[in-house]
């Protein structure tokens, strides 16, 4: 059967919604290398594969309140595999590298990022680090794809310099974990600061920051980074906006107010 006119498998299905979330909405086309790769994968046209990402886009929430529709005429299946995974990112990321290895004998995306704070790896514990580091990983490329690699505070587009971080503390909530909605794309600087509790975001996405921070002895760089974005709007990503109760856990658990 001609490969554009074969039926996609839930299997494929799934590694499509995987890259989907991993890079930037607008690089989702047939000259994109990864999507390239999935292609060759699949045995499949790097356009038949950007066609059925941009299916799946159709139901993402965020893209419909930017009134970005997606491509319509998808299957039925596009639609029970999102409703599947949505909310269950860190099923995701496990299911599609477990497809991955056992249908094609290969990672498409060894190295996309390099997560932090990786759990160093036992024997006793060698399969839940490995679930640890794919959850780290998808965390990470979701969440930095959707803020195009830059930070949500300063704009600041350095990759090296930028951090996934969880809004709702990784040791806080399991569930929550992998879910790019409970993440902003920060720079070093406020990802440690926003970790910390010297920074948090408000209902209406406004940076708050902490009595500690102006109490503190000022500098010009304390200033400029600190100081000068209270009440500043942070960019909001293309995809998976921060869940606004996730803001609030933080500000009643993490925030120094």
């Amino acid at each position: 059967m001609d490969s554009e006119r074969r039926n996609w498998t839930r299997e494929e299905l799934i590694l499509a919604l995987d890259l989907y979330c991993r890079i930037p909405f607008g690089q989702i086309n047939q000259t994109n290398p990864l999507v390239i790769e999935l292609a060759k994968l699949l045995g499949r046209t790097p356009a038949s594969v950007s066609m059925k990402m941009g299916n799946l886009g159709r139901f993402d929430a965020t893209l419909q309140n930017r009134n970005v529709t997606g491509l319509k005429h998808g299957s039925k299946k596009d639609e029970e595999v999102w409703n599947e995974f949505n909310n269950r990112w860190q099923q995701l990321a496990v299911e599609s590298a477990e497809i991955q290895r056992k249908q094609f004998s290969k990672q498409l995306l060894p190295a996309l990022s390099q997560p932090e704070d990786l759990i160093p790896e036992g024997a006793t514990e060698k399969q839940a680090t490995v679930k640890v580091r794919l959850v780290q990983r998808f965390f990470r490329d979701s969440v930095l794809s959707s803020y195009e690699y830059a930070c949500s505070f300063c704009q600041i587009a350095m990759p090296d310099l930028l951090n996934a971080s969880h809004i709702i503390p990784w040791c806080d909530d399991e569930s929550k974990r992998a879910d790019p909605r409970n993440g902003l794309c920060l720079c070093t600087l406020h990802d440690r600061a926003f970790d910390r509790g010297y920074l948090s975001v408000d209902s209406g996405y406004s940076i708050l920051i902490s009595k500690d921070v102006k109490r503190a002895n000022v500098c010009n760089v304390h200033k400029v980074a600190l100081l000068d974005i209270q009440g500043k709007t942070i960019t909001l990503p293309n995809r998976f906006v921060p869940n606004v109760e996730y803001f609030e856990y933080h500000r009643n658990k993490i925030f120094r107010s």
